[in-house]
């Protein structure tokens, strides 16, 4: 059979064997919003659980909008409009409106990519602004936590008198669901709050896994968090495969949030009658298989449904390399998942972005990993604790080599995208 993969910019067409595939996993049928844009002013006007936001904005002097970084593919080209026209029709000046790009602890966003997440008429016309979370002088402390951790979130943000965070509501890997609170933490917190909230104690959680969020510590805190910061409204669209508007949820940080994971709850999960010996999963493509970092996510995606010492065949453009230099510096001072988990458990350890090694250490310890990908080599690939091949085609027969010629295969062509699980 002949599956388009999601990869880089422009896919991959792969060929696979018919009698081993079980399934092919992707969304359930969802029609696109005829009008997206008119949806997002109805959603200002008529939202969950708030007022409208004509009415929130109404004798403010000055707002902060928080959007994702570029490794969202939030479509904010049509959600903010309608937003910043409101606040400028209820006398809040533009030049106090400011658009805070919540970047968490990745690196800041260049000019260019500014231009492709919000485009270039609102690039020009509002002021932008990269969070920077690992500038402690730029954070305000909020409070602690009840799980005790210290809440340090943007200046920016928490002087505005009006509070708004735009994102899109996806399965998350570790806080179930992408979107709501998430904008606020991690997306504005200081490196202080991210140490612990990101630290082992939450990521081993049980629960911190994708769509769980009832009993979840890692989405109960950064609610807390957010809360405890302020949010007088959200707006959160919901994409399809084709990155098309399917629903837009706008009003209170939570009740808004929760309306929209109900929705995608309807469309992201699917299943296979049981474990399988081989997962060909993506990354979802451009922009979160950039780099090997956010590549993870696609292994984590792939684990719930392959058998214990099976293997998940990862494609990922990896454009953009491997990720921050903390992150390379893990693989190069642990030459083994096992080392790096037994100095992470038993010692008071912390590296920027070490919670993506942790997360990929948990998927090593069921499953191998072969990634393919044209954008970092082999020799570079094999010292991240993964394994390679030259092309999917090719790592399929090493595994039908491996577990026999009836070995069965899934497919997941949108990576963590889809919530894949066993059916019960």
């Amino acid at each position: 059979m002949r599956v388009r993969l999601e990869y880089g910019r422009s896919g991959l067409e792969v060929t696979l064997p018919d009698r081993n595939v079980v399934k092919c996993l992707g969304y359930q049928p969802a029609a696109p919003l005829a009008s997206p844009e008119e949806a997002v002013r109805d959603r200002l006007a008529h939202p969950f659980g708030s007022r409208p936001l004509a009415d929130l904005a109404r004798g403010r002097a000055s707002a902060c909008v928080a959007i994702c970084d570029v490794t969202r593919p939030v479509p904010n080209s049509v959600l903010l409009p309608p937003i910043l026209e409101t606040l400028e029709a209820e006398g809040i000046p533009r030049d106090r409106i400011l658009i805070l790009v919540a970047t968490g602890m990745h690196r800041p966003n260049h000019l260019d990519e500014l231009r492709e997440m919000v485009g270039e008429a609102i690039l020009q016309r509002y002021r932008i602004a990269n969070h920077h979370g690992r500038e402690r002088s730029e954070h305000g402390f909020v409070g602690v936590s009840p799980r005790g951790v210290p809440a340090w979130i943007d200046n920016r943000y928490l002087g505005a008198e009006l509070k708004i965070a735009v994102g899109l509501i996806e399965p998350h890997f570790m806080a179930g669901f992408s979107g709501g609170r998430k904008v606020i933490c991690p997306g504005l917190a200081g490196i202080d709050t991210v140490r612990v909230w990101h630290g082992p104690r939450f990521i081993e959680h049980p629960n911190a896994r994708t769509a769980v969020l009832d009993g979840n510590p890692i989405h109960e805190e950064n609610t807390w968090i957010a809360r405890r910061a302020g949010c007088d409204f959200i707006v959160n669209a919901v994409i399809d495969d084709h990155r098309r508007i399917l629903a837009v949820v706008a009003g209170d940080m939570e009740e808004a949030f929760h309306e929209g994971v109900r929705f995608v709850r309807g469309l992201v999960c699917d299943t296979v009658p049981e474990p399988v010996d081989i997962v060909v999963a993506t990354s979802a493509g451009y922009p979160l298989d950039a780099t090997y970092y956010q590549s993870i996510k696609g292994m984590v995606a792939a684990m719930d449904i392959v058998k214990p010492g099976g293997t998940i065949i990862l494609a990922a453009g990896l454009s953009e390399g491997i990720g921050s230099s903390a992150f390379r510096g893990i693989f190069e001072e642990f030459s083994t998942p096992e080392a790096f988990m037994d100095r992470l458990l038993h010692t008071d350890y912390f590296v920027m972005d070490q919670w993506q090694v942790e997360e990929l250490a948990r998927v090593l310890r069921k499953a191998r990993v072969v990634v393919v990908s044209d954008g970092i080599s082999a020799d570079v690939l094999r010292r991240l604790y993964v394994e390679t091949a030259p092309s999917v085609e090719q790592a399929v027969e090493d595994c039908l080599a491996r577990y026999g010629s009836n070995a069965t295969i899934a497919v997941m062509p949108k990576g963590p995208y889809v919530v894949a699980s066993v059916a019960a």
